[in-house]
């Protein structure tokens, strides 16, 4: 019963998360349509890049589990494709060989996601083997590459297309996920609490960038 309230919690902040996510996008189109020269300024592709990673790698993690997790795998499939389009976004800006290079290696990771889930059924111990290594190694990456995103905020002085709205959302998000890996038990639930945990202490971070940016706009003013 507590697993299946902390599931389904922890869905409806994804689904929440996923607005969030949304809004990053938008927020680049707005930014487009206004005239900017560089819609996607401040952004990391590294972050991103990482990001995607991270959901694409809980997608691949819930369904070789066993029980097939629902609560995982697809609000995470939607939110990895829409990190995807975050890419892709940034690859139309920019149009370099890293992001060119970033953004076809999250299609193929999505194909070969997509036909693991549909043909990797007899494969799921070492499915499940495999996607544990690579959420370790996710969330390594993802700090490094929030790191990334910090060091870039600080560097410019502004946050400039960074959405804070995102960052609020994926908090909570991260919150009810750190709450259903522990109802999951620490067996099959340490790389969402190890990934969750990671993710929420660089989201608070960012947040409180913003606040800094205001107050160093408040100085110069």
């Amino acid at each position: 019963m507590l697993y299946s309230i902390a599931g389904t919690l922890n869905s409806l902040f994804i689904l929440a998360s996923l607005y969030g996510i949304w809004s990053q996008l938008q927020k680049i189109w707005q930014r487009r349509r206004e005239g900017h020269d560089n819609p996607s300024d401040v952004l990391s592709l590294n972050q991103f890049m990482v990001s995607f990673l991270a959901y694409w790698a809980f997608f691949v993690y819930g369904y070789s589990i066993e029980p097939f997790n629902h609560f995982m795998v697809w609000p995470r499939a939607i939110a990895a494709l829409l990190a995807l389009g975050i890419l892709a976004e940034i690859r139309r800006d920019r149009c370099t060989r890293s992001t060119d290079m970033a953004l076809r290696l999250a299609v193929l990771l999505m194909f070969a996601g997509a036909a693991g889930l549909v043909f990797g059924k007899r494969f799921v111990d070492e499915g499940r083997l495999v996607s544990q290594g690579l959420i370790v190694l996710v969330t390594v990456l993802l700090a490094q590459g929030y790191a990334h995103q910090i060091r870039k905020i600080v560097l410019a002085r502004q946050t400039g297309a960074v959405s804070l709205r995102m960052s609020q959302f994926i908090l909570a998000m991260d919150l009810s996920s750190i709450f259903f890996a522990c109802v999951m038990g620490l067996e099959t639930g340490w790389p969402l609490l190890l990934l969750a945990t990671v993710s929420a202490i660089t989201k608070l971070l960012i947040m409180w960038l913003f606040r800094w940016e205001k107050r160093i706009q408040g100085t110069i003013a």
